[in-house]
């Protein structure tokens, strides 16, 4: 469906549950600092018919020292099988946070070229709220599917590129981490990373795109956009402390009506390593 919405009600959801072409899936996260299993946590209490999308340690590439990174096209697609998502699939995805985690894997899936995706409103707080069933234990088996991964370039930027968007200003980059570690006067909760931002960059805290679990309606985001001071007429790449809340700001900026932001994958975790006089760093 071209129109397939970026985000759904769990009204919407209620009446699509159980339906062929639905898959959904729980991509909940949390940082380390939160002790929290979200594996558990789905296995005690879930939407019905979901499954689990775990971006940080299966779907990811573990060849890499940093965290979540995007794994290659053939080995997306043969999780995205496993999953029993075929060409065809309608996806929605929530976490237990409302909008944090679940932004991530939507953009993986744009990253790989999945038109129909979008994400739960509220997370699984707003299914409960509007007395949506639940369900425990571990998820049903599921056919194969047919997926085929078919990356778009435009949505996805590493370091290299990076380093020569920096250098010569060819787009304007985003960090959605908060103020104080943007500016530098906040350590950065990863040990041994540098504080501060690259140059150029523009803050905007991904919190302030979010209001009580839930995005900010497309003109109030429009205007936390325009206020930044975000062209919409050039490339926008957004970045953040390890490239999952940067997905909020991309799924953000299209809600607002903005084109397609690309996520700096390795974020703050690449970029704020030391050792490399090509990526420098500046605070204020």
């Amino acid at each position: 469906m071209a129109d397939f919405p970026l985000l759904v009600e769990a009204e919407w959801l209620r009446e699509r549950l159980g339906s062929d072409r639905l898959v959904l899936l729980d991509a909940s996260w949390y940082l380390p600092a939160q002790a929290r299993d979200p594996d558990a946590e789905f296995a005690e209490r879930h939407i019905p018919g979901a499954l689990r999308f775990d971006f940080d340690t299966v779907v990811a590439d573990r060849a890499s020292a940093l965290p979540h990174m995007l794994p290659s096209a053939a080995e997306f697609e043969t999780h995205a099988r496993g999953l029993g998502i075929n060409g065809d699939g309608q996806i929605v995805i929530y976490d237990t946070a409302g909008v944090f985690a679940a932004p991530r894997a939507w953009w993986m899936f744009k990253a790989m070229g999945h038109a129909d995706v979008a994400v739960l409103s509220g997370g699984l707080a707003a299914w409960i709220a509007a007395d949506g069933p639940l369900a425990g234990g571990a998820p049903g088996e599921v056919a194969q599917g047919d997926f085929v991964a078919r990356p778009v370039p435009g949505r996805l930027a590493d370091l290299n590129q990076m380093k020569r968007v920096v250098g010569a200003g060819a787009a304007q980059v985003l960090d959605a981490r908060p103020a104080g570690r943007f500016a530098g006067r906040e350590a950065e909760p990863r040990a041994g990373l540098r504080s501060g931002h690259m140059p150029g960059a523009i803050n905007l805290p991904s919190g302030d795109l979010v209001r009580e679990g839930r995005y900010r309606p497309a003109d109030e985001l429009a205007a936390l956009f325009a206020a930044a001071g975000i062209d919409p007429d050039r490339p926008v790449i957004a970045s953040c402390g390890s490239g999952v809340t940067a997905c909020i700001l991309a799924l953000g900026g299209e809600i607002a009506g903005l084109p397609p932001i690309a996520v700096y994958d390795g974020s703050w975790a690449e970029w704020g390593m030391p050792g490399d006089a090509g990526r420098p760093v500046v605070s204020s």
